[in-house]
């Protein structure tokens, strides 16, 4: 799979050491106050684990199911909540955790949707940010990395659900990325 990278932007030991600082800040913040983690399935199931597990708060976990890529490289525009019911956020602090922040589509549906329930305060954690404009406006609180606007898998990003379980994150090659005519 590591073949089918252009090229590499963060190896494991670098990705690991930041989610260490990312873990020390989030502590932190959430020191003395009860915290919610809402990981966005698929992405951030990975950097959920390993961020969480540095993370010396008792807070509770819960999920969203969602969808606007539908199988492609760029948002459809519309979100998918795939659950019944949202998590109870009621009166709590809430960090949205997600593997990237690319058109701000699903993460600002997600916080507008979440917000609707009332919770204290709301923020966003993401591994990976491209610094591009956004279809919607959001930012995140809480940042990775950086990145230009290319085509990045591993380390829970994917492509057409593959490529999660790379242990770094990489440029997938462009040979690699089924044209639309292909479908």
């Amino acid at each position: 799979m590591q073949e089918d990278l252009e090229r590499v932007l963060f190896d494991e030991p670098t990705i690991l050491r930041r989610l260490d600082e990312l873990a020390a800040e989030i502590t932190g913040e959430y020191q003395n106050r009860e915290l919610t983690v809402i990981a966005v399935l698929n992405g951030s199931l990975i950097f959920a684990a390993d961020l969480l597990r540095r993370i010396p708060l008792s807070l509770k976990l819960d999920c969203l199911s969602v969808a606007s890529y539908h199988g492609g490289t760029t948002t459809t525009g519309e979100v998918i909540f795939k659950q019944v019911a949202l998590p109870d956020v009621a009166g709590r602090h809430i960090l949205i955790l997600d593997d990237i922040l690319d058109s701000g589509v699903t993460l600002a549906a997600i916080r507008d949707k979440l917000t609707t329930e009332r919770p204290l305060s709301v923020k966003i954690c993401v591994l990976v940010r491209k610094l591009k404009a956004r279809l919607r406006p959001v930012e995140a609180d809480y940042v990775g990395f950086n990145i230009g606007d290319e085509f990045v898998v591993g380390y829970g990003l994917d492509y057409m659900e593959r490529y999660r379980n790379l242990p770094c994150i990489g440029v997938l090659r462009k040979e690699k990325i089924a044209s639309p005519n292909d479908h």
